[in-house]
């Protein structure tokens, strides 16, 4: 009778301790921890995208080229302290300037590692009619780079996390940089216990 007693005491405690998940919209902000996530990202792409389309390089690069510049993504780094995918933000905003008609892209240094090798492949296994040729490659105008920053100043349970994300559009021949975009994010987080 006391092992029963004992099991149902302890059942309840089983199922509180369960795993309950909800879908919700991916609109939707949610802010679980204070420390980056997919809203920042959505935040820092909208801006970034915004700044890049309506900046003064645009038109001159279209005067010069006669045609609409070709971008490449360069490399985009993490320097805060957390373990952030910075391709999340880089994926939208190259997305958003492909899709505005006015930029277009080409391959990344990994993807274009794959698309030669596949043609390596097809001299070998691919019908004459249908195999591609090297050297068609299209050679990008402008790289986009940048670095995500973060400051975190905290004392017992409450914390203000500082973001900076410098995005930046460098022309491959000359180096110049023709555009520098910038967002910052701020937030102000408070825990039911020390956790920073």
């Amino acid at each position: 009778m006391k092992k029963l007693a004992s099991a149902l005491l302890i059942l309840p405690l089983l199922f509180a301790c369960a795993t309950k998940v909800n879908r919700i919209n991916s609109a939707e902000v949610k802010d679980v921890s204070g420390r980056w996530n997919d809203t920042d990202s959505q935040l820092v792409a909208e801006e970034m995208i915004n700044d890049c389309l309506n900046s003064g390089w645009y038109n001159k690069s279209v005067a010069k080229l006669g045609k609409e510049p070709v971008v490449i993504v360069g490399t985009v780094k993490n320097e805060t302290m957390e373990h952030i995918n910075t391709a999340t933000f880089v994926e939208e905003m190259e997305r958003a300037l492909i899709n505005s008609g006015k930029v277009e892209f080409v391959a990344s240094k990994d993807e274009r590692g794959e698309l030669r090798q596949e043609r390596l492949e097809q001299d070998e296994f691919a019908s004459e009619e249908t195999r591609k040729a090297f050297g068609r490659e299209i050679g990008a105008d402008y790289m986009l780079s940048g670095v995500l920053n973060s400051i975190v100043d905290s004392q017992s349970s409450k914390a203000v996390v500082y973001y900076q994300v410098n995005m930046k559009l460098l022309d491959i021949e000359t180096n110049k940089i023709v555009w520098n975009g910038q967002k910052k994010i701020k937030k102000y987080v408070k825990h039911s216990k020390t956790s920073w």
